[in-house]
């Protein structure tokens, strides 16, 4: 099975609903918006990241359109971590393509939410920019990059609800 087909039959069998159209391939946020359907979701730009043990990684995913400053982030992670009473994650750095390999079965230019279905130890946790809230639908990479998923926020939330990882929603910008 390939990677999107795994996606798909995941969320099939799950009755999630959504829609998905293939496309050439669009590593980058530059190239992938070349082929997007003018379809009114929020395209979401998804990374994957460490801490500075290499023992805690986090997928963090935010409207396309803005950008991120992983300092700010640090940051913003270790206020929320904190108050939650967990460890503070320290300095960021991007994770390697072996480590998106190992926790997402990844490769990069197709990082997304999906990859948690990978996540068997449910190691990662996902952060999710507050404003993706307000979005009636969101687009992802079906965990490869040529394709995309469509699917509405309430059935992207009944998604998550189906996976053992952590996620919530923060102000990320």
């Amino acid at each position: 099975m390939t990677r999107k087909e795994i996606v798909y039959d995941y969320l099939e069998s799950h009755h999630i609903t959504y829609e998905s159209y293939d496309h050439p391939e669009g590593k980058s946020i530059e190239e992938a918006m070349r082929w997007w359907r003018e379809d009114g979701s929020v395209h979401c730009k998804n990374i994957f990241l460490r801490n500075h043990k290499g023992n805690q990684h986090y997928l963090v995913c935010f409207d396309c359109h803005h950008e991120l400053d992983i300092h700010d982030l640090e940051q913003r992670l270790k206020c929320r971590l904190q108050s939650a009473g967990k460890p503070s994650p320290g300095k960021l750095s991007f994770a390697s393509p072996e480590r998106m390999l190992r926790y997402l079965g990844l490769e990069p230019g197709s990082v997304s939410p999906f990859g948690l279905i990978n996540d068997t130890e449910h190691h990662v946790i996902l952060f999710l920019d507050a404003h993706l809230q307000e979005a009636s639908t969101l687009s992802f990479h079906p965990n490869d990059c040529t394709g995309t998923v469509v699917i509405s926020l309430s059935e992207f939330m009944r998604y998550l609800s189906t996976l053992s990882n952590s996620y919530e929603f923060m102000e990320l910008y």
